[in-house]
């Protein structure tokens, strides 16, 4: 593991998606902050059962999903980008360290310039699947329907996307709903969410991506359509975090 990449910025500004100053802090930090949310991996890793083996992943953080993909699937390959650099690294060193670099390519690039760019190439040929998660909610909805569109393009038939992500709220109603779940799911581990989110660090926008870009889950289903998805479906959802995502006939 390269240390210089995985050491907390000394502005403690981070890129979207980084979330904790610290690197080291993600993976234990991450299921303090959000409800469910190996169960919300589990099920977005068994959507792909019957697309498993050439797979492209779109954010891959610290390699949380990568792991339970390759864990899952003996047959399954994963070529992985983000544009975090300390991130990328610490996923390597973990994916390694299970045995599983032959199956795993990382690329260190920016999915919004992928979105973004008809001409941009890379990351090889067509896939089976596309998953993500916790990434694609930082784009703003221009880049997030024009995503949507690539991932749909570089499919092959049978294949599918599935996106794991937190949403914008429909009300004000619901807004208070979903936050009041996050706040017992920090109480019931004997902190508040105040005191999780002090190791959070101060994002800013960096390449195509933003501090929280929220949309509903209507509206991405409305733009997985658009896409030119055959099926559009939500397999999971539990108040304000969603697995969605569509199949390609």
């Amino acid at each position: 593991m390269n240390s210089d990449s995985t050491v907390s910025p000394t502005n403690k500004e981070i890129f979207p998606g980084e979330v904790f100053v610290n690197t080291a802090d993600f993976d234990t930090g991450i299921r303090r902050l959000l409800p469910k949310y190996d169960e919300m991996l589990d099920v977005l890793a068994d959507c792909i059962a019957n697309t498993n083996h050439r797979i492209l992943e779109l954010g891959c953080g610290t390699g949380e999903l990568t792991l339970k993909v390759l864990q899952r699937y003996p047959s399954a390959e994963i070529v992985a980008v983000d544009y975090s650099p300390r991130m990328l690294d610490f996923a390597r060193a973990k994916i390694e360290s299970a045995g599983y670099a032959a199956r795993w390519t990382g690329i260190e690039m920016d999915f919004g310039e992928w979105a973004n760019n008809p001409n941009f190439s890379g990351l090889g040929d067509k896939f089976n699947a596309c998953i993500s998660s916790l990434a694609i909610h930082h784009l703003e909805d221009d880049m997030k329907l024009k995503l949507f569109e690539r991932i749909r393009q570089s499919l092959n038939a049978g294949g599918c996307f599935w996106n794991a992500d937190p949403l914008l709220a429909e009300s004000a109603a619901m807004k208070d709903i979903y936050q009041a779940a996050r706040e017992d799911w920090a109480l019931n581990q004997g902190e508040t969410l105040a005191q999780i989110r002090a190791n959070v660090g101060k994002s800013v926008s960096y390449g195509y991506s933003s501090p929280d870009r929220l949309a509903t889950l209507s509206a991405q289903l409305e733009m997985l359509v658009k896409a030119r998805f055959d099926t559009v479906a939500v397999p999971w959802k539990y108040y304000g975090m969603a697995v969605f995502g569509g199949l390609v006939n």
